[in-house]
């Protein structure tokens, strides 16, 4: 209980981190610079992703197919890292997926409600840079959202890029 809530802290002052120093050499923050901050939270958190499924997979049998991968990504990834699993996983098998965590803990210290849904975009990019981490390394390059219609539900969309 206690290393969830200390990576709960870490992670809110990761976000207000880098907003903090992108403002603070600005003054102000326009749009461009938000992306900037949320390209950096993204990029912080596929590396995190990269190193965290090297280590779960290390004693795992190879997957067969897409799909597999992302049922494993779904449970086993997603309780290590989140503390519980996915609740939902759609797919409309050519390549997207929709993963539905309905009590996402990134998102239940911050409100029950839709007071702080304009911040959520911030507190959900290190999220989506993790998950296109662990699966750029088990070879799916992806793209990675979330969105958020009602806190601290979320749902994070995976569009796995065909190679040509």
């Amino acid at each position: 209980m206690a290393d969830e809530s200390l990576f709960e802290f870490l992670h809110m002052e990761m976000v207000s981190h880098v907003f903090t120093e992108q403002q603070s050499s600005k003054g102000e923050m326009d749009n461009k610079d938000r992306a900037v901050c949320i390209s950096v939270l993204e990029i912080m958190g596929f590396r995190v992703g990269q190193g965290l499924i090297e280590r779960l997979t290390r004693d795992s049998p190879s997957f067969k197919d897409e799909l597999d991968i992302m049922k494993f990504v779904c449970k086993d990834f997603w309780t290590k890292v989140f503390r519980r699993q996915v609740d939902n996983l759609r797919t409309n098998h050519q390549g997207t997926y929709v993963l539905q965590d309905n009590k996402f803990s990134l998102l239940t210290q911050l409100s029950n409600g839709k007071q702080y849904l304009d911040q959520a975009a911030k507190y959900l990019a290190f999220s989506c840079g993790v998950v296109r981490g662990a699966l750029s390394n088990l070879g799916l390059e992806s793209v990675v959202t979330a969105e958020v219609s009602v806190m601290p539900s979320c749902k994070f969309q995976v569009v796995i890029q065909k190679l040509t």
